[in-house]
Order: structure tokens, then C-alpha cells, then sequence
């Protein structure tokens, strides 16, 4: 069953890692949840007539700073349109410091049962390098308090690759997680990206990330840790425990359709795909004033669909289906790719076995991207 993303480009300020679509002015917040609500009625039909809806994500920029009216609002909105499943996953990402009491509380009596927390380190320096606007005690706190407030389905964000002398802030950052208890952890490498802080910073050589041998082996310490504690990596940055998965990530990466919400959030049906504008005052006024939603659509070929399957699904714990790839999408890996396909084997990079299953090994994980980029068929082949 499809699901639906909801953007809410708001934060209270930018990291220095960000480069996703946000603004630090509320100024708009009120217009654009109005807008959020009428673009759910104009696009009520994209996923096909009386779809129901799986998963609901609510992610950012900083949803947790939407009030207990506008979230109302959106959800009266949801089910105003759309059938919701019994059991649907309703996630909404939030950052430590908007987990109050009062805040926790509201949340725990809303649709919504599952968080996503975006802790990012319990060390304080790292914490202030990369602007979060929360404190190291706020980190463990936030998600203790979501906890006793009944929230079981909790997931924590995690950022290594941190510029460091060692990597004992890592393990201990690592250990910090583990303590909470949560079921799913989501644990990305620091990447700095050219529009942003630390983009502009490097150029200007006051910022150094570290070596890539130096973040490659804080994703050894990663599995390692995360293997030892129990927790499945069921995608190369997401862990969670046994059968706890993110089900709406999960969909992305196996190519269910989804409807997605908001200034530059993106939608597939299946065939193409839709990717709204990111600007919130244009947005805002298409929708509102003009009843139209400011995107652009793109058709996929069956080249693209198959490229698409092959980069999301390599990065998964399930693989990559070479014979769904052949007779389904047709792309023949196994004869136009046959020597780079055993070579990945012969250097421990990727198992492939007699289903057809190629997956990458935890060597392999290392260098997704390229490995990736080489299985790519282009047109011309």
C-alpha cells in the first residue's frame, strides 16, 4: 500500500550540514499548513481512486514544531481524502530541544505513533560545530521522556565522520544510543554538501572533514557495535531490532508508489515522478490563490525505472534481484555487466547466489556509490 510524506520546511536554525529546503522565518507556517491541507484535496486522486495509505511521514525541516491545531488540521485533512490502513505507521521526525513535557504529551494523544529524534551526538562540541539547537542532556533526555510518555516505536539519528582526534567520541556516542534502548537507529556520515556551511567553510580551508579512511572506519566500529547489540542492518545507514524497520523508508526502497506534500517534496506513482518547488512563498501562493500545485513531472523511462530499483535496492539488506532486473525492467546485468559482476565476488565486495541476489558485502557497503554508478546502464548500451 502507497504512503504519503508530508515536508514542513521550518527550523528554529540551519545546521551547517543541511543542504534540504527549510526556513528559519515562522512567518509562513500557518499559511503553508493551509496550503499542506489544500494540496491534499487537489491531489487526492494521484495515487488512485480511494488509495489507503500505509505509512504517514511527517518530515523536515522540523515537524515537531507544528502545534497541536495544525497537526490536527492535517489530519483531519488526511482522512478527509484518504482511507488510512488499521495499522498504519505515522512518523513524525523531531528535534530533542521541541520535546517538552507539554510537547510529549500532546504528541502521545495525537494519530501519530512513532518518532524520529534527531540527536545527531551526545557530545557537546560536535553538537555546537554542527549548530543543533539542542544541548547534550537535552539528547537522552528527549527520548527518555517520549518513552515515559508511551512512545515504544522511537528511532534516533546519529551523525559519525565528525571532524575528531579519535574515534572515542563515536564509540561513546554509539554507546549513549544503545543505553536509550530504542529499536531503530538511523546512522549517517557526515557529508558536506558545497551550499552550506560547511561547504562554504572548506572552500575557505576553515573546515576539514576528516580522511575517508578515518570515516570508513567509524562504519566498521558501526557494524560492529551494531551486530554485537543485536540490531539488523537492513539498509546501509538504517539498523533497527529484529522486524523493526522503518515500513515508509522500507517503501521508497522497494518502489511503492507515495504522494509527497509540500515545498520540494517529491512524489512517484509508478510511472513518474513529481517534484514540488522549493520555495515556500510561491508555493503558498499557487496553491491558495491559483488551486494548482507548483511541481515538474518526470516520465520515467523503463531505463530509469530499472537504474532507480538497482541504486535503491543494492543499498538494501534484501539485494538486488538480477532476474526481476532481466525479465521485469530489462536490464540483463548478468551479460552486459558479467566481468564487473565477478570481480565484485572474487574481490569480496558483493555475494551473488543462485537466485539471482546480488548483495553487497559489509566491504562492499563501503563503496555503494561507485559500485552503484558502474552497474548503471545508460542508453547507449
Amino acid at each position: 500500500m502507497p504512503g504519503l510524506y508530508l515536508h514542513i520546511p521550518f527550523c528554529k536554525q540551519a545546521c551547517h550540514y543541511c543542504d534540504f529546503h527549510f526556513s528559519t522565518s515562522m512567518a509562513l507556517k500557518s499559511r503553508l499548513v493551509e496550503a499542506i491541507t489544500q494540496e491534499l484535496a487537489l491531489r487526492a486522486d494521484y495515487l488512485g481512486p480511494q488509495a489507503t495509505l500505509d505509512t504517514i511521514y511527517f518530515g523536515g525541516g522540523t515537524p515537531s514544531l507544528l502545534t497541536q491545531a495544525e497537526l490536527k488540521q492535517l489530519f483531519d485533512a488526511i482522512h478527509r481524502h484518504f482511507r488510512v490502513a488499521a495499522d498504519v505507521e505515522i512518523t513524525l521526525e523531531a528535534n530533542p530541544d521541541d520535546l517538552t513535557p507539554q510537547k510529549v504529551r500532546e504528541l502521545a494523544a495525537s494519530p501519530i505513533n512513532r518518532l524520529s529524534i534527531g540527536l545527531q551526538s551526545f557530545h557537546e562540541p560536535h553538537l555546537r560545530l554542527m549548530n543543533r539547537a539542542h544541548s547534550a542532556t537535552e539528547s537522552g533526555a528527549a527520548v527518555r521522556l517520549a518513552q515515559d510518555a508511551g512512545f515504544e516505536n522511537i528511532s534516533v539519528d546519529l551523525i559519525y565522520g565528525v571532524p575528531a582526534d579519535s574515534h572515542a567520541i563515536w564509540e561513546q556516542d554509539m554507546a549513549a544510543a544503545f543505553a536509550l534502548g530504542v529499536p531503530h537507529l538511523s546512522c549517517y556520515a557526515l557529508t558536506v554538501e558545497p551550499d552550506t556551511v560547511f561547504g562554504r567553510r572548506q572552500q575557505k580551508g576553515t573546515f576539514r572533514p576528516p580522511p575517508d579512511d578515518f570515516v570508513a572506519r567509524q562504519f566498521e566500529l558501526l557494524l560492529s557495535e551494531m551486530a554485537r547489540h543485536g540490531y539488523q542492518q537492513y539498509e546501509i545507514s538504517n539498523f533497527c531490532q529484529p522486524g523493526r524497520e522503518s515500513r515508509h523508508n522500507s517503501a521508497y526502497w522497494r518502489g511503492v508508489p507515495y504522494l509527497g506534500l509540500g515545498p520540494s517534496a517529491h512524489s512517484f506513482n509508478g510511472h513518474s515522478r513529481q517534484y514540488t518547488l522549493a520555495n515556500n512563498p510561491q508555493y503558498v501562493a499557487a496553491v491558495l490563490e491559483r488551486q494548482e500545485v507548483p511541481a515538474t513531472i518526470e516520465v520515467l523511462s523503463p531505463l530509469d525505472r530499472a537504474n532507480e530499483y538497482l541504486m535503491t535496492s543494492l543499498r538494501t539488506a534484501y539485494g538486488t534481484d538480477l532476474y526481476h532486473l532481466r525479465d521485469t525492467l530489462g536490464v540483463d546485468l548478468l551479460t552486459q555487466q558479467a566481468a564487473y559482476l565477478h570481480e565484485l565476488q572474487t574481490t569480496n565486495l558483493a555475494t551473488l547466489d543462485d537466485a539471482g541476489t546480488l548483495r553487497l558485502t559489509d566491504q562492499g557497503k563501503l563503496l555503494a556509490d561507485h559500485i552503484t554508478l558502474t552497474l548503471f546502464q545508460s542508453p547507449t548500451e
